[in-house]
Parts: C-alpha cells; structure tokens; sequence
C-alpha cells in the first residue's frame, strides 16, 4: 500500500462532496508528474490525504481511499467541458484518474502551518516551499504522523 495527498479546492470538490456522493473520479489533473503518479503509481486500496488549498488556513481534512486504479479521462475529449485538451491528436488519451470513496472526515481540518512545524513532516512534500503538484506521494512515517494529529486511527 502507498499513500498520497490529494489537494483539491473545497468550492471545486471538497471532502464533504465526496461523502455525499461515496464515490467519484478524481478528474481535471492536467500536470504530467501528478499524471503520471495517477496512471502509474496509485493503486486500489492505496489511502489518501485529502487536503484543501486556496482555503485560509489549507489543510488536510480527512482521507480517501482509491476505489478504482487510473482510466483515462473521458472530459480530455470533449470540447464542450472545462478539462478538454484541445492539443490532443486522435483518441489516444493523454489524461487520467481514478475512482476514491470516502474513508475519514477529521472533526478539524490539519493546517498546513501545523503540518510544516510537526517533527518528521519536515520533508514532506506539501510542507516545501512553492510546492504545487496536486498529487504528491506521501511517507508511510509521515501518514502515521498526520494520522496522530488528527487524533483518528486507522483500521
């Protein structure tokens, strides 16, 4: 199993939306490395940190788990919808996502200054500075840390 963090903005997609709806696709990525981490890399069952940006403060609010490994993105190919790519030649897809159900909501959101002042978060990717990538892989160690502030245990 691996682990990752998701970020999404909370007015696009949030945590509450994904528990409403048990089960979504993780659409829109239009960066090559998260691409890549989604086709490649993140497997069924792998647990996700689900982080909301362009909040005051961002944080992590809960976790996901991947439902379903990486198809392609069915909106790439429609001219119609936000996430078409216009560049794309033929039917060959470019673009990726998968399938999360929600499996935690924590009682409070994780900020990220907390997140980048807590021992053993030092490296991790969302904690360094102009980091962006809306798909980032995350250490075992440090799952298990944001797991204890976040006062929650995983089964």
């Amino acid at each position: 199993m691996k682990y990752w963090l998701f970020k999404t903005e909370p007015d696009v997609f949030s945590i509450d939306d994904l528990i409403r709806e048990k089960l979504s696709y993780w659409e829109g990525v239009r960066n090559y490395q998260a691409r890549n981490y989604l086709r490649d890399e993140v497997k069924l069952g792998d647990l996700v940190l689900f982080y909301h940006s362009r909040l005051e403060p961002p944080g992590i609010v809960g976790i996901a788990e991947v439902a379903k490994e990486a198809s392609p993105d069915p909106f790439q190919f429609d001219p119609n919808h936000k996430y078409f790519d216009p560049k794309l030649k033929g039917t060959e897809p470019r673009w990726f996502g998968v399938h999360l159900k929600p499996h935690t909501k924590f009682q409070e959101l994780i900020p990220l200054d907390l997140l980048k002042k807590t021992k053993g978060l030092e490296k991790m990717v969302v904690t360094q500075k102009g980091s962006r990538l809306s798909i980032q892989p995350v250490t075992k160690k440090e799952f298990e840390i944001v797991i204890k502030l976040a006062g929650v245990t995983i089964k």
